[in-house]
Formats: structure tokens, C-alpha cells, sequence
């Protein structure tokens, strides 16, 4: 019996010991989509924020502490977004890598605000996101009216003549980049032939596709997420129609390519230059493969984000969320998509967008700009 207790003693020192240990831990977080229609942009987010905080922990963590992640799901729901943005601030945490939709980033960042929490989305690009001149904001990512331009100049070019539809599906990002989009292609003199919205979560495109084929539309922009446009792409070719889609950022993952099959090769979109083909992201995309991770989209963008953080809280010898943001906008930050600097608002100053071409493969690559 004594030696029983001595081993219950024992165990329950050391249980002590390591929820002692645990307590001294920094805790992060990330949030993002990790259920819903957009989990597969989450579960990047999660990977590359679970390989970051494994990393800067092998190398001696923050101010002589190891991180602890804590993984939030928003559902890119934006109540949902604002009630873990309170339950973070609530639990001091002091730095949150998050979230993906714009419409989730932007209320949440005012819960952020004012729970002294700093925010770096690695993946929200509404300008509204910087614009709104909190503290407490920046991101590691582009912003609309950048890639919008981008996409307009590359239609004004190459469709020049051609009958052009926008669609949106109202909402913050997909509404937001599609406006951009239409601004700087009216300004370079192509006025679109057809403007319409449609429900995020709609599944039958039919009347839209039955107006494109009356209009003889040439190509189609989209402002919206992944498996809207994949099911417009299915069912254009389905009815025939060879109009080309093009659309942004949210493409970037190859649910995009589950969802057409074949009939997605030839589909165009925004997004910045792959960081998987950075030489300063050679190393941590060679161990994301060893776990049979393939790092897309924003896996290295969340990974950068959680770099800048803890290189910046180090320089600032603290976590608090005010001191790191100073040295952030003040510094420059060596990442595994590049060096980042920013202006006075959160935003990177580097960053060009690239028009990639999806292939019947389910790959894609870069045709215009600098895709490494």
C-alpha cells in the first residue's frame, strides 16, 4: 500500500509539474473555417499554424516560452467569428492568426481591439480589413483592390472585344472583390455585358448559365468561393457553354479541381506568388511533404503570419499586442514567403498578384506575372 501511494504521489506531482510547465506557456490562436463550406482553406490555416508554433518551439520559443495553439472555428460565419474573438480576448490570449473570410476578419477585429489582442489574417484581403484604422490589424496577404487590378488588366488585354459577365455572391469578399474587379475594368474602357449576384451556398446556376449563353459570354469573373464557381463551371460545360471562368484568391485549393474534374482545365485565377516555390520556403515545404501535406494555398501564408509575430514579440523583449504591433510596422521580417514590411495600416508592401491556369490534371501554374 505505501508504494502504491508513493506512486500516486509521484504521478500527481508530475501532473502538477507539467500543468505548472503548461501554465508558463504562451498561448496563440488560430481561426479560421475548420468546419462548412470553406473548411478546406481552414484546415491550411490549421497546418501551417501547427507546423509554426512546432517550429519556433524547437528553436527555443517566444522570450524564453513555448507556444501553446488554440484552434478556432469560425465557420466563416461572421457572429460566429465575433463571439470567438471574445472568448479570445477574454482568455488574454495575445496574438491570433485569423481568419479567412472577410466578412469573419473585420467584426472580429473590433472584439480584437479591445481585448488587446493583435490580429494577422493571413488570408482576408477586403480592403476594409486595414482601412478601418484599428490598432491592431495587418495581414500578410494582398487586398482586393490589388488583385482586382490585376484581373482587369489581364481581361482588358486578352478579352479586349469580348462580351464580359461579373457575378457576385454578396458577400464581403465576393462582393467586395467583384466591385473592384468591374472599377478598374470600366476604367480601363471594357464595360461588362452582364452584372448579377447570387446566394453563397446556392447549388443551382441554371438561370444564370441559361443568360450567359443568351449574352454570348466570353468570360465570366466571379467574385466568390471555390465550390459556388465549380458548380457554375460544371454546369456551363454541362450546357454547352465554353465561357471562360475567372476568379480570385478563393480558388486557390484543389477542392476546386475535385469539384469540375477535367472540365475545370482552362479556369483562371488570382492569387500571389506561390510561396512553394520560394527558395526561403524550400525547407518547410520538404517538411510538410514528409507528413504528406501539400502546403497550398494559404498553408505558408499562416505559417508566415505566426513568423512575423513571434519575431516581432522577441524584438519587442514582450507579448503584449500593442508593443509587438509597433515593432512590427517599424521592422522587417524575414518569412517563408519573403521578406515582409508594412505601411501604417497593416498592409504588406511587396505583394503582386499572378494569374494562375488551372490544368484537366487538377494542377495549376502561373501564365502572367512572377509565379515564383
Amino acid at each position: 500500500m505505501k508504494s502504491l501511494k508513493l506512486i500516486g504521489l509521484a504521478f500527481g506531482a508530475s501532473i502538477a509539474l507539467s500543468s505548472a510547465a503548461f501554465a508558463q506557456d504562451v498561448t496563440v490562436a488560430v481561426a479560421g473555417p475548420m468546419t462548412g463550406g470553406e473548411s478546406a482553406f481552414g484546415r491550411q490555416m490549421k497546418n501551417g499554424a501547427e507546423m509554426a508554433v512546432a517550429d519556433i518551439n524547437a528553436a527555443g520559443g517566444v522570450n524564453g516560452k513555448k507556444l501553446a495553439l488554440s484552434v478556432e472555428d469560425d465557420a466563416c460565419d461572421p457572429k460566429q467569428a465575433r463571439s470567438i474573438a471574445e472568448k479570445i480576448a477574454g482568455a488574454k490570449i495575445p496574438f491570433v492568426a485569423g481568419h479567412y473570410c472577410s466578412s469573419s476578419s473585420i467584426p472580429a477585429s473590433e472584439a480584437y481591439a479591445d481585448g488587446n489582442v493583435l490580429q494577422i489574417t493571413p488570408a482576408s484581403t477586403n480592403p476594409k480589413f486595414t482601412d478601418s484604422g484599428l490598432w491592431n490589424v495587418a495581414r500578410v496577404c494582398g487586398r482586393d483592390d490589388q488583385q482586382g487590378l490585376v484581373a482587369a488588366q489581364f481581361i482588358a488585354k486578352n478579352y479586349k472585344g469580348k462580351n464580359i459577365a461579373i457575378l457576385n455572391d454578396k458577400t464581403t469578399y465576393g462582393k467586395g472583390l467583384a466591385d473592384e474587379t468591374k472599377k478598374a475594368l470600366n476604367k480601363a474602357g471594357v464595360t461588362e455585358k452582364m452584372y448579377e449576384s447570387y446566394n453563397k451556398g446556392d447549388k443551382d446556376f441554371n438561370a444564370i448559365v441559361s443568360r450567359l449563353k443568351r449574352d454570348n459570354i466570353d468570360l465570366v469573373y466571379v467574385g466568390g468561393y471555390h465550390q459556388e464557381s465549380g458548380l457554375l463551371l460544371r454546369q456551363m460545360r454541362d450546357q454547352g457553354l465554353k465561357t471562360v471562368l475567372m476568379a480570385g484568391d478563393a480558388l486557390a485549393d484543389k477542392e476546386y479541381a475535385s469539384i469540375t474534374g477535367p472540365a475545370g482545365e482552362g479556369t483562371l485565377f488570382t492569387f500571389g506568388p506561390d510561396p512553394r516555390n520560394k527558395p526561403t520556403a524550400k525547407k518547410i515545404v520538404e517538411a510538410f511533404k514528409a507528413k504528406n501535406i501539400d502546403p497550398e494555398g494559404y498553408t505558408l501564408y499562416t505559417y508566415a503570419a505566426m513568423q512575423v509575430w513571434s519575431e516581432a514579440a522577441k524584438k519587442a523583449g514582450t507579448t503584449d499586442a500593442k508593443k509587438v504591433m509597433a515593432a512590427i510596422k517599424a521592422g522587417k521580417w524575414d518569412t517563408v514567403i519573403g521578406p515582409i514590411e508594412y505601411d501604417s495600416k497593416g498592409d504588406i508592401k511587396q505583394l503582386d498578384y499572378v494569374v494562375y491556369k488551372w490544368d484537366a490534371k487538377g494542377g495549376y501554374a502561373a501564365i502572367s506575372g512572377n509565379g515564383t
